[in-house]
Parts: C-alpha cells; structure tokens; sequence
C-alpha cells in the first residue's frame, strides 16, 4: 500500500513539473520612421458585394491588399464594414448567402 502511495506521488510530481508555467520573451520592432499616413476610407458596399468580396480574399490571400484597395478598402475598412454587416441578422445572412455562392 505503501508503495502505491509513493507512486501516486511521483506521478503527481511528474504531472506538476510538466504543467508548469513556461515564459516566453518576445522582442517587437518598431519603425524608427516618424511618417505616418491614415487612410480614413468610406464604404457603402451592399452586404452582397461585401460577401463576394470575402470569398475572393478567401482564394487568394495574398493579394488580399491589392483586392481590397481595387475595392477603394483597406483591411480596417474591409473590417468595420463586416462588423457592421455582422450586426444586423439580415444583412448578415444575405453576406453568408454572398459568400456561400461565390466561394
């Protein structure tokens, strides 16, 4: 009984040492540039045009940059504009409906 007992505890010091808390140190650059440019873009994109859109970043997202300022977006506009979609439950499922059919 004794020994189970001792098993059971080394076990548990196994299972401790493993579940310890592990850090990482990460390093971030910052430009060193003062220039700074905003881009404050306007979109009036119906949901539909936005769920196409959505379906042809989903093909190619590397050229999601180019796709989207062809767009007249940038990634944030491309966002706020979803999450204004988002919000409203028809507009939302004529989006999903948009980029089911185009994907």
């Amino acid at each position: 009984m004794k020994a189970n007992w001792i098993a059971a505890g080394a076990m548990a010091l196994v299972l401790l040492g493993g579940c310890k808390k592990q850090t990482t140190q990460e390093t971030v650059a910052t430009p060193t540039t003062t220039e700074s440019t905003s881009t404050t873009v306007v979109t009036n994109m119906t949901p539909e045009e936005l769920g196409r859109l959505g379906a042809e970043i989903k093909k190619k997202p590397g050229e999601a940059k180019r796709i989207l300022s062809e767009h007249g977006l940038d990634e944030q506009s491309f966002e706020k504009a979803i999450r204004k979609v988002s919000s409203n439950i028809e507009e939302s499922r004529r989006y999903a409906a948009a980029y089911k059919k185009a994907s």
